[in-house]
């Protein structure tokens, strides 16, 4: 059995975020000891590593859950496990490719920039006046 503190230290999980996603129902609410601490099992320390490394990989909180559900059903199909991380994979792809196109604008802007005071600035006014801009970003 772990106390809270031992969890949060073996996961890198902060006791806040442990106590959190017991709030949300993603933890079973521990044991208590005699002293009213709460005590976990090496089920509750494996689930919090498996929402530990899902955070990591950005997944929200409600795929978790989904995924939760999934790993208490081993006999289930994963075609629902390769939706949900196929899905967060499309968002991710769509963000990068967001930031490429911010990475692009913004180094035609200070490319473009020749200016040697804020007035003559072109990152001040392209940042004043999106018309400036190539691209929609």
């Amino acid at each position: 059995m772990y106390s809270i503190g031992e969890l949060s230290r073996q996961c890198g999980v902060k006791v806040p975020t442990i106590r959190y996603y017991e709030q949300q129902g993603l933890i079973e609410e521990p044991v208590r000891s005699a002293g009213n601490q709460r005590r976990y099992s090496q089920a509750a320390r494996d689930r919090l590593t498996f929402i530990r490394h899902a955070r990591d990989l950005g997944l929200s909180l409600e795929a978790i859950r989904e995924l939760l559900h999934l790993s208490e059903n081993p006999q289930m199909p994963c075609t629902e496990a390769h939706l949900i991380a196929g899905s967060h994979l499309a968002g991710i792809r769509e963000k990068i490719a967001r930031l490429r196109r911010l990475e692009g604008e913004l180094s035609r802007v200070l490319a473009s920039c020749h200016g040697e005071t804020v007035g003559e600035c072109n990152v001040i006014h392209t940042l004043a006046d999106h018309a400036l801009c190539e691209t929609e970003h």
